[in-house]
């Protein structure tokens, strides 16, 4: 095999209560990448349709990500890489964590697999870095593993994929303006109050409780967020407006999406995420940002082999 092709999902990061350790993969939404074994040695950008991103491989996520993989196993080939970019940049939905995760999944396979899907998660991490300025894992990790992941601790790094209830479906509406990661990032407080941390990790044990035990009404019960989100929200306009006419419309849950602008919602079932995609479309109508809605099954896959050859 010289050549694989890759659907790279988008991801929802922290899922409210679950700030740089809780993600989770889409499957409506992604990029596609093609990489291919080159005479070449080192990693080499060919080309990115999509979006304006930089071809020179250490300024792209996907190159520092390949490169990384590359030299933890001291490998002197080379290797080609073609992005489609379906999943803008500074969306909250994984743009560079699809990029830095496809790389270096689709290089581990035409290496013959040396690392498992775990043993991934750093190399992608090291793109994450360039992206945002810190190596956080929730958005690399659901989209090399697929469905629910917890970062359980970064030092050492320990990733646990958590169980998916079949019936739990994301709505996402993008507004069409930019968040930089790093920039979102800076806003935040350095510090928390006991009584705000106390609210937080059982508000995280809920979750990964409520989604082993499949208790959708434990799982929005705990989509909440009293640390990150008042803060970012002010980031992304008509939010509020959006948060009420989700659960109006019957959504478990609503949250921003990494570090934003979108704006997710889980919901049981297809129809209802559906009717939650109308209720954003309808309350979203008069801010006067364009936006994108997106209705989702949770992707239990992760990233895809479309083709190979």
């Amino acid at each position: 095999m010289d050549a694989v092709k890759v659907f790279c999902p988008a991801t929802i990061a922290n899922i409210s209560c679950g700030f740089d350790v809780l993600g989770l993969a889409l499957d409506a939404v992604g990029d596609e990448m093609i990489l291919k074994k080159s005479a070449q040695p080192g990693i080499r950008i060919t080309k990115i349709t999509g979006q304006e991103l930089p071809l020179e491989a250490d300024k792209n996520v996907a190159g520092v990500a390949a490169m990384a993989l590359l030299d933890a196993l001291d490998h002197r080939g080379g290797f080609e890489i073609e992005i489609l970019k379906k999943i803008k940049p500074g969306s909250g939905i994984g743009s560079s964590a699809a990029s830095a995760a496809g790389a270096v999944f689709g290089i581990n396979i035409l290496l013959d697999e040396p690392f498992s899907q775990q043993e991934l998660v750093p190399f992608a991490m090291e793109g994450e870095k360039l992206a945002s300025g810190v190596a956080h894992a929730d958005n690399v990790a659901p989209a090399l593993l697929g469905g629910f992941t917890l970062v359980r601790s970064y030092q050492p790094l320990d990733i646990i994929k958590l169980n998916t209830p079949e019936e739990l479906h994301a709505t996402i509406l993008h507004p069409q303006i930019e968040v930089k990661t790093a920039d979102s990032r800076k806003i935040l407080k350095t510090a928390i109050s006991l009584k705000d941390g106390i609210r937080q990790w059982g508000n995280v044990g809920g979750l990964v409780a409520g989604l082993y035990t499949e208790d959708y009404d434990l799982i929005g019960r705990s989509l909440e967020d009293h640390i990150v989100e008042p803060i970012r929200s002010i980031l992304i306009p008509g939010y509020e407006a959006l948060k009420q006419a989700s659960h109006k419309a019957g959504a478990l849950g609503v949250g921003i999406s990494g570090s934003g602008p979108s704006v997710f919602a889980l919901s049981k079932g297809m129809e209802q995420a559906k009717q939650v995609a109308d209720a954003f479309d309808k309350a979203y109508a008069d801010v006067g940002v364009p936006f994108e809605i997106h209705v989702s099954k949770i992707n239990l896959q992760g990233i895809k082999i479309l083709e190979r050859w």
